[in-house]
C-alpha cells in the first residue's frame, strides 16, 4: 500500500522561499495549470468520513486519485491511488462516470503549480509551490512511502520543512480550505 507524507504551509515570500530551495539544489519541472474536479461518495460523506476522490487535468492529462483518511497528526500521511486515464479519455468522460455511479459533485480547485525535486536526506522529495485561485500562494513537501518506511518518511518531511523554516502546517486539502473560505463569507 502507498502512501503519501505531506506537508503543506501558506507561503508569505515566495521569491525567498524559491531561492532557498535553488540554494538546495533543487531541480525544477515545469510550471503547469491544475484543474481537480472534486466529487462526493452516494452513501458516505467524504467531508466526515476524511477521504477524497478527484479527477485531476494537469498538462492535457487526465487522472483519477481516491485519498484515504488521514492516519497522521503531524503530517498529513494518508493511503493515495492515483490511475492515470488514457490519452483518449477526457475528464469530462471521467466526471461522467462519477455521476453515473452515483457520486456528486462538490467543487473544483484551478491551481498554477511549479514542482521540483529536492534530494533530501537520500529522498527524492516532490515539492510543489501552488497559486492557488481564491486562496494565495502554498508549498507542499510530499514523499511516497510504503507502510514499511511511513516512520521514516514523516521524519524526512518534517525535517525537509524545518530547513526551509516553515511554520503553520496545515493539515486539510486546498478543497477543504476553498470550501471553509466560502463558508465564511
Amino acid at each position: 500500500m502507498q502512501y503519501e507524507v505531506e506537508q503543506k504551509y501558506a507561503v508569505s515570500d515566495r521569491v525567498t522561499l524559491e531561492l532557498q530551495l535553488d540554494n538546495l539544489g533543487i531541480v525544477w519541472d515545469e510550471t503547469v495549470q491544475q484543474r481537480d474536479a472534486y466529487y462526493n461518495h452516494p452513501t458516505r460523506d467524504f467531508a466526515q468520513t476524511d477521504e477524497a476522490i478527484r479527477i485531476r487535468t494537469s498538462a492535457g492529462k487526465h487522472c483519477i486519485t481516491y485519498k484515504g483518511p488521514r492516519i497522521d497528526q503531524t503530517t498529513k500521511t494518508r493511503q493515495e491511488i492515483e490511475i492515470p486515464l488514457g490519452e483518449h479519455v477526457t475528464s469530462n468522460a471521467a466526471e461522467q462516470l462519477l455521476v453515473a455511479l452515483g457520486f456528486s459533485y462538490v467543487a473544483v480547485v484551478e491551481k498554477i503549480r511549479r514542482t521540483g525535486t529536492l534530494v533530501w536526506q537520500d529522498h527524492p522529495l516532490t515539492i510543489a509551490i501552488d497559486e492557488v485561485t481564491g486562496l494565495g500562494t502554498y508549498i507542499e513537501i510530499e514523499l511516497m512511502a510504503s507502510e514499511e518506511s511511513l516512520s521514516a518518511a514523516q521524519n524526512v518531511v518534517r525535517q525537509a520543512a524545518r530547513k526551509l523554516q516553515l511554520q503553520g502546517s496545515i493539515r486539510v486539502g486546498y478543497l477543504d480550505l476553498l470550501l471553509s473560505d466560502s463558508l465564511a463569507q
